[in-house]
């Protein structure tokens, strides 16, 4: 299988989509001469034109005020919010109207509606733009929120997305963008809500999404020559969870770990643990542990952006403490 980077990934699948169905379009700011801030549209507006690849003033709110309109109108619109760290600016729009407009509504109208964003830290670029913020998206019932961590996932789920007659936030890790996996050329989709097995494992489950994945994957090498086996489930979305993927790890291991960038406090961890506790309580031979992002603006220096975030080395300490329990 050849191999590309995951945003040559998301672009084919943004150029397939655009290809297969006249009503999907991009709009979004500096996605189309420029070509996104992170590459991920290039070369988009040269094929398609100003009609189906927009940019936008910088009004986040109107972004999706007007993918929502299109949305309703029969259009399957492709929106870009730069970066997560904005999302607030657009949240009335897509808390009280994308959200709920099928609802309230009773069934009769759709909105397949795609939200693209970028998330995380990594590229030491400080508080506004280095945010894991997804964990305010999974409490708004109505949407879906996507987070995959290789370039067949970020494909797969985002021709998904776009096919969806629900609106999904999809949202990408600024530091996945380079990074390379084997992708299919043939045409493929991945269903939205169902976790992944990246490795089997016998001694601890880790529960992770996104960058956080490549982490877990690099820790169980590690422990693997320490005679640790160590199994990663990688939720692939958060928004509907695949909580019965997780559980049935959780019994074959008998302990996990959920491994998350976004702050500690009110994180998604929060919500899977509590799940797990509520599912797999009886399987349990250790209390449930989350190793999760530092209750603190992202900071800008190197040194103190590192410490923020979860690790390698972070993750493969509290593996061993919880096996030696």
């Amino acid at each position: 299988m050849r191999e590309i980077t995951y945003r040559e990934a998301l672009n084919e699948a943004l150029r397939e989509e655009m290809d297969r169905d006249p009503n999907v379009f991009l709009l979004g700011e500096d996605i189309a001469i420029y070509g996104g801030a992170y590459g991920v549209t290039a070369g988009l507006w040269k094929k398609y034109g100003d009609e189906r690849v927009l940019d936008t003033p910088i009004s986040e709110n109107a972004i999706v005020g007007v993918a929502l309109g299109a949305a309703l109108t029969g259009m399957r619109p492709v929106a870009e919010i730069m970066y997560i760290d904005f999302i607030g600016l657009c949240l009335e729009q897509l808390n009280n109207q994308v959200a709920k407009i099928r609802y309230m509504f009773g069934g009769k109208c759709t909105v397949p509606f795609t939200l693209r964003t970028e998330g995380g830290a990594g590229r030491t670029l400080g508080a506004h733009h280095s945010q894991s913020l997804e964990s305010w998206l999974i409490h708004i019932p109505g949407i879906k929120v996507v987070m995959p961590s290789t370039p067949y996932d970020a494909k797969g789920l985002l021709k998904s997305s776009i096919r969806e007659n629900n609106p999904v936030v999809f949202i990408e890790h600024k530091m996945l963008y380079n990074t390379r996996g084997g992708v299919p050329e043939e045409e493929y989709t991945l269903p939205i809500g169902t976790a992944d097995i990246k490795r089997e494992g016998r001694d601890v489950t880790l529960v992770t999404y996104s960058r956080m994945t490549l982490f877990c994957q690099e820790a169980a090498a590690v422990l693997e020559k320490e005679g640790i086996s160590v199994e990663i489930v990688d939720m692939r979305t958060l928004l509907p969870m695949d909580i019965e993927t997780i559980v049935n790890s959780v019994k074959k291991t008998n302990r996990v770990i959920i491994v998350e960038e976004d702050c500690k406090t009110g994180g998604t961890g929060a919500e899977i643990s509590a799940q797990i506790t509520e599912n797999a309580f009886d399987y349990l031979d250790a209390p449930v542990v989350r190793v999760a992002g530092a209750d603190v603006p992202m900071p800008k220096s190197p040194v103190l952006e590192k410490l923020a975030v979860p690790d390698t080395e972070r993750i493969c300490k509290a593996v061993r403490d919880m096996v030696r329990l």
